[in-house]
């Protein structure tokens, strides 16, 4: 989780750096403005409102440590929709409160705020009203299940019905472990439900459809491959696979290709994330892998894709590499089984 702070003063920095020593495990970077001693926290050059325009679509959380105000006023210009805005979480300068205030849920501003104030001892501030009133919430249960929600204004009218005790239907084409929560029940037909499905089943007059996000795509292109080139052989591959778009979970190919725009832009167009990792790390997967000479003499791995997709998915390989043109893809499915 890419994790980016930024403090406004010298109490700000040392809280900046609790955090950040808090979450060790997580990518975290801490910023500031001021011109009091930073405790070697690097200080923003320019404007910070310019540095939150930069940081907003590269990182999963940004955390403020000052006012309330100041962060709104910051990220304001940048708000565009609450399955793709970063979470948002800000502190006080002693980190005496933790807030929460933007992407709580899919963002997963809220179980951040719960993990910070945890390091801090602070009191998190939770205002979300599933969570308040201890009602189920559509948009947890998506994102902790690897659940792709199509429509969000229809997450939204799930959430209004079941916080005013209403109850709505409930159908999966996938198993599921544990109980159905208060304010679902099992349905066939209604009004308005809930569906899990791979093929954008809709059995509801109105279907808030959850779509499980099991299938990851290896790549491998030569070098400056044109963006529409990647695009239209992927999208012409999952169609020949009969698997739709809404169940890419995320885009992997070696860390080579980090700076590669065709995949970043892939990226974008699928709504998801590419994840980028080394030679060795790829190498380390035990299992049967196709393999080119050519490929292991540039990269130092045999089968970029297939490993790549296995080694993000964690599953099985269900298209073994494809080549056109200089690229290569590769599909993995892992089985998503949700839970309540």
């Amino acid at each position: 989780m890419k994790v980016r702070t930024v403090s406004f003063s010298t109490n700000g920095c040392r809280t900046a750096l609790r955090i950040k020593e808090g979450l060790k495990d997580e990518d975290v970077e801490c910023w500031c403005k001021t011109s009091a001693d930073s405790l070697g926290i690097p200080v923003i050059e320019g404007s910070t409102g310019k540095w939150t325009g930069r940081m907003f679509p590269e990182s999963d959380a940004i955390v403020f440590i000052g006012a309330i105000g100041i962060a709104v006023r910051y990220i304001a210009p940048y708000i565009k929709s609450k399955d793709t805005d970063p979470a948002i979480i800000c502190l006080d300068e002693h980190g005496k409160y933790c807030v929460p205030i933007l992407s709580g849920h899919i963002g997963g501003a809220n179980r951040l705020a719960l993990k910070i104030a945890d390091i801090l001892d602070s009191e998190p501030v939770i205002t979300t009203a599933t969570d308040i009133n201890g009602r189920f919430s559509v948009d947890v249960f998506a994102t902790d299940n690897r659940l792709r929600i199509i429509r969000l204004v229809d997450a939204k009218e799930a959430s209004a019905r079941i916080l005013h005790d209403g109850f709505i239907g409930f159908k999966s084409t996938v198993e599921y472990d544990g109980k159905l929560p208060a304010g679902l029940t099992p349905a066939d037909e209604g009004d308005f439900g809930i569906c899990i499905s791979t093929d954008g089943s809709a059995p509801f007059d109105r279907t808030l459809k959850l779509v499980p996000m099991d299938i990851t795509i290896g790549v491998g292109c030569r070098r400056d491959t044109p963006s529409e080139k990647l695009k239209a052989f992927v999208e012409e591959t999952l169609e020949s696979q009969g698997i739709s778009p809404m169940r890419i979970y995320g885009i992997a190919s070696i860390d080579l290709k980090k700076d590669e725009k065709a995949i970043h832009d892939l990226a974008k167009v699928l709504k998801t994330h590419a994840v980028f990792y080394t030679a060795d790390e790829l190498l380390a997967l035990e299992g049967e892998f196709s393999k080119s000479e050519f490929v292991k003499s540039v990269t130092s791995v045999d089968c970029v894709c297939e490993r790549s997709a296995v080694k993000l998915g964690g599953g099985e390989l269900i298209m073994k590499k494809t080549a056109k043109d200089g690229m290569t893809l590769a599909l993995c499915r892992n089985y998503v089984k949700p839970r309540f």
